[in-house]
């Protein structure tokens, strides 16, 4: 995933309109806030550290009339180094949470909650014309994050659960009018929490835990100076590592048995193993200086080529695909920006259908998100955004069924000079009920102060 090369901000709700898909893991108090901490452009290092006191309402993400709220504060420093030289620019970002419940304390368990977020990337211009980047971005924590991308697992996790992305691309201009680029990524996911593992109770490790391959070449055409035209295909492999039983097979309401062994017939974490082959076209369009526009839309063909051999159930299915954003800065500092992303996205439920025995292979996700930043004085900062994703299970006993999660945040943050700043803000979620997952509420309120050198 592309990122910024200066201080990003700090497991905002929203990703950079058009970014590839990723699902982090990751959502704490400071999600909506925005960063004060700009590194200075004068040294190649920055310092930051965050001290924030907030009360959650259902720090669980348990369903309501199950939930438990808690007082607590959030340790957050960060460390940036950025080494630009004449052809490669190098850069490292750390970012440690430490996050306190009291209820925790009270119950008499572990109150501390960590989490560690590095970023690393290398850019290089081989000549004027071609250049190569390779980047990293390593998670480690508990809580889930709406992105643009989609959210696989809404709830908390116990455990260091942890996600990886590595990226290398390179991008070539053939003349002044046509470029192309080829990226490959690769995706780790690996939840912790494998307790009390059964086919009728997967945990989240023996749902989700994989390791997927994707390759993307991207044609690039400028048709005016302010109107560029793309077509791009996608292939991506999802294998899924933890091999562990994740469902029954049933037929007619009963759960089928081998009729040699004995023993039931069990679905397994690799049998929603998965390739997929995406096209599609698209344009960018800068409207005008402060107004740009990017959409692509194109079809998915997911092919669950390892499904167990007692499954019946089609392999393959079409599905749309498209990203649509656009970004409106009307003052400096003062921005407008909606996308809305359509995508397959894994699940976090196996439920197989009680009738025929099929598994929910995977879930067609829309997400649409929006942010508005205003700058009320010179060090005075409001922002409010949301996100709303709708996913349709895709098989299953839910198939054609969705679930809605929604998010937003209001902060508002002020400055009193460029190495010192205070926040304060409210985060709402909710997550809808559905027969495989329970649904929650959650809110949050949080005040902070961010120091910086």
């Amino acid at each position: 995933m592309e990122r910024s090369h200066g201080k990003h901000d700090m497991k905002k709700l929203f990703v950079s309109a058009g970014l590839a898909a990723i699902s982090a893991m990751t959502l704490h108090a400071d999600e909506y806030a925005p960063d004060f901490t700009a590194m200075d452009a004068t040294k190649p290092w920055s310092v930051s550290g965050t001290l924030r006191g907030f009360y959650d309402d259902n720090y669980t993400t348990s369903p309501n009339g199950h939930k438990a709220g808690s007082a607590g504060f959030e340790f957050s420093p960060q460390v940036s180094l950025i080494m630009p030289l004449e052809q490669t620019e190098f850069g490292l970002r750390y970012t440690y949470g430490l996050y306190y419940y009291q209820q925790r304390e009270n119950q008499g368990s572990d109150p501390i909650d960590q989490t560690h977020d590095v970023d690393l990337w290398v850019d290089h211009a081989f000549t004027q014309a071609t250049e190569g980047k390779i980047q990293d971005t390593f998670i480690s924590s508990q809580d889930p994050q709406l992105t643009s991308a989609g959210n696989i697992f809404p709830y908390r996790v116990q455990g260091n659960n942890i996600q990886n992305i590595g990226t290398i691309s390179l991008q070539h201009e053939f003349s002044e009018l046509i470029s192309a680029s080829l990226s490959y990524q690769n995706t780790w996911v690996d939840y912790q929490n494998n307790t009390f593992t059964s086919a009728a109770n997967p945990s989240p490790a023996a749902l989700l835990n994989s390791d997927s391959h994707g390759a993307t070449v991207t044609l690039n055409y400028i048709y005016l100076p302010d109107l560029t035209f793309t077509l791009s295909y996608t292939f991506n492999w999802t294998y899924y590592t933890a091999n562990e039983p994740i469902g029954f097979d049933y037929f007619d309401g009963g759960i089928v048995y081998n009729t040699l062994t004995g023993l039931p017939l069990q679905f397994y974490s690799q049998n929603r193993d998965l390739m997929s082959h995406s096209v599609t076209v698209g344009a960018k369009y800068s409207a005008t200086e402060n107004l740009s526009i990017i959409a692509q839309a194109g079809i998915t063909y997911n092919d669950n080529y390892n499904l167990a051999s007692f499954d019946t159930q089609d392999s393959g299915s079409l599905q749309p695909a498209a990203t649509v954003a656009a970004t409106y800065t009307y003052l400096p500092g003062d921005y407008v920006q909606v996308g809305l992303t359509e995508a397959s996205i894994p699940v976090a439920t196996s439920n197989p259908n009680v009738i025929n025995g099929s598994l929910t292979l995977y879930q067609q996700a829309t997400i649409l998100y929006a942010t508005v930043n205003h700058q009320i004085t010179p060090k005075l900062t409001g922002s409010l955004t949301g996100n709303y994703q709708y996913a349709t299970y895709v098989g299953g006993n839910d198939d054609g069924s969705g679930q809605s999660f929604f998010g937003m945040g209001l902060n508002l943050a002020y400055a009193f000079n460029p190495w010192f700043s205070a926040d304060v803000g409210y985060n709402l979620y909710y997550l809808s009920s559905t027969p495989a997952l329970p649904g929650y509420s959650r809110n949050v309120g949080y005040a902070s102060v961010t120091a910086s050198f």
